[in-house]
């Protein structure tokens, strides 16, 4: 990178401040810090649904599976990813909004201390926070070693950098920042992806290398499904991102319920669906001719892209696609942190604390920028130590961690939304949470703790996932626990119309040491099914 580059990138960094103190303008409370206030356009909320998906792993590990294998990096990564989003279009983004629009929540797991109990809830958040700081470190780390190819600068350098700009824009003008930056994002990167596009053709046959590219490239590059990535784990695959990108991810959640009805939440979700089928192919073409163009270094060829980038492209427009790395990973960490932050002090705090059951509008609002702080650091933290034996390489810890413990998380929270899985209460939440938690565990380690080698990665992946939602069924029919209480939830979450207030009236909740919900004004944001102000 040359004096232009940097430019660029420093510009780059200065508007997403920019927006972020902007923003601040817009944020009076937490309804409005976590979740806009519902107020956001449908097509925002698809873009930013978009953009708080994938993150510069796309250009790390996942251009490392293009390198390799060819097409079947699209094939079994972001055409499951699109479909499954299609099928949550009419299944769970308009219930996802109904938990703002008519239970009043700021958090997507409030709901849950109605619908199962504070137990569940508990169990879903801080295993859900932990998974989180662990998805969220790999992203760091993968945005830190690309600019460390560019720069030279220290991986921990790297880190801090990209985290501190994050905190800035994220913790003080919260969802409406994250939104409007991954707007700005993802501009930027359709001008970064069309300029590699077109500069890895002109290096090749123009235009026409189109369709005349895939006789040139290694054997077997066309295939659809190759190595690991098999037509099983294809299929596994399909069924965790159906959950996984439905809600499973909270951040994605917290889009559905930004909008200001169920059928915006809809459109929002079919946006979404229809940018992962078509955006990834131009992101991916220049990967897939790659062996082309580059020699890889890296035995997983993770660093090809960056490499090709640093080869092919002039100054100015380097630093675009540099900018373009950055703007993926801070638009999924961003989002991130205000859905770990809406948890915490929304799920957690309150049960620990009587404090934060009444706290005003201000002092909830800088407990929210607070814990938003608090987990950028951890993340950032643990980042450092991505590359360890215990976590090994960063595409490992987004496929085998992530793909194989949301599923278990997600698995109550977006069934429990559902009336065919009313008489699942919780004892199938928490057995079908914690057994997938166990599946996960000794599909992939030992009783001493090494690493097993035996186990196809679609197993690792997909049996938590699987053993959780049979769990979760059988025993919602072997005992069931549908209350009237729960029946009510799940009554508002689903009946149709966009009104508040529509369908039958959620009861007060005991809380923690069987404190009643009364539904009198604490000075609290929000008030819903946890008893509070909206």
């Amino acid at each position: 990178m040359n004096s232009l580059d940097w430019v660029v990138l420093i510009g780059y960094f200065g508007v997403m401040i920019a927006i972020g103190l902007w923003s601040h303008k817009r944020v009076d409370n937490v309804s409005d810090f976590f979740t806009a206030g519902g107020k956001m356009p449908w097509w925002l909320s698809g873009i930013s649904h978009h953009m708080s998906g994938y993150s510069a792993v796309m250009f790390t590990g996942y251009a490392g599976i293009a390198y390799q294998y060819g097409v079947t990096s699209f094939v079994t990564w972001s055409l499951p990813i699109a479909i499954g989003i299609g099928i949550g279009a009419k299944l769970f983004a308009p219930r996802l909004n109904r938990l703002r629009s008519r239970l009043h929540v700021a958090s997507p797991l409030e709901y849950l201390k109605t619908r199962y109990n504070i137990q569940t809830q508990q169990a879903l958040a801080w295993s859900g926070l932990l998974l989180k700081i662990v998805d969220v470190g790999a992203k760091w780390a993968a945005i830190a070693t690309l600019l460390s190819v560019f720069t030279g600068i220290t991986l921990t350098q790297g880190i801090f950098i990209t985290g501190i700009i994050t905190a800035v824009y994220c913790t003080v003008g919260g969802l409406w920042a994250d939104a409007l930056t991954e707007l700005g994002q993802f501009v930027i990167q359709l001008f970064a992806g069309v300029a590699m596009l077109v500069t890895a053709m002109s290096k090749l046959d123009g235009f026409s290398t189109v369709w005349t590219v895939w006789d040139k490239l290694p054997e077997g590059h066309t295939d659809p499904t190759a190595g690991p990535y098999t037509v099983t784990f294809l299929l596994a695959y399909l069924f965790i991102k159906t959950f996984e990108y439905n809600g499973g991810m909270w951040n994605q959640a917290q889009r559905y319920m930004a909008t200001d009805s169920a059928a915006s939440a809809t459109r929002s979700a079919r946006l979404s669906a229809i940018l992962w089928l078509v955006w990834p192919t131009v992101l991916f073409f220049p990967m897939w001719c790659a062996p082309l163009l580059v020699h890889a270094e890296k035995p997983d060829a993770s660093d090809s892209y960056a490499l090709m980038t640093e080869q092919l492209l002039p100054h100015g427009l380097l630093g675009l696609v540099v900018v373009g790395f950055f703007s993926h990973t801070m638009a999924m960490c961003s989002s991130d942190a205000n859905a770990i932050a809406a948890v915490f002090t929304r799920d957690i705090l309150p049960v620990f604390s009587k404090a934060a059951r009444t706290w005003s509008s201000r002092a909830g609002l800088l407990a929210a920028r607070l814990s938003t702080l608090g987990f950028l650091g951890l993340s950032m933290a643990l980042a450092t130590q991505i590359n360890s034996p215990t976590f090994k390489d960063i595409i490992s810890v987004v496929i085998k961690w992530v793909a194989g413990l949301m599923g278990p998380i997600a698995i109550p929270f977006m069934l429990g939304l559902l009336r065919r899985f009313r008489k699942s209460g919780p004892t199938a939440a928490l057995v079908s949470w914690a057994a997938g938690l166990l599946a996960f565990y000794f599909t992939n380690y030992n009783f001493d703790g090494s690493t097993k080698t035996n186990v196809a990665l679609q197993y690792q992946v997909a049996l938590p996932l699987a053993i959780s939602l049979v769990l979760f069924i059988v025993i919602g029919f072997i005992k069931p626990e549908d209350t009237p209480e729960r029946d009510a939830v799940i009554e508002q979450i689903n009946t149709d119309g966009d009104g508040p207030g529509i369908g039958a009236t959620v009861p007060a909740q005991a809380g923690p040491g069987g404190v009643t919900g009364s539904g009198k004004d604490t000075g609290s944001d929000v008030r819903g099914v946890n008893g509070v102000k909206d």
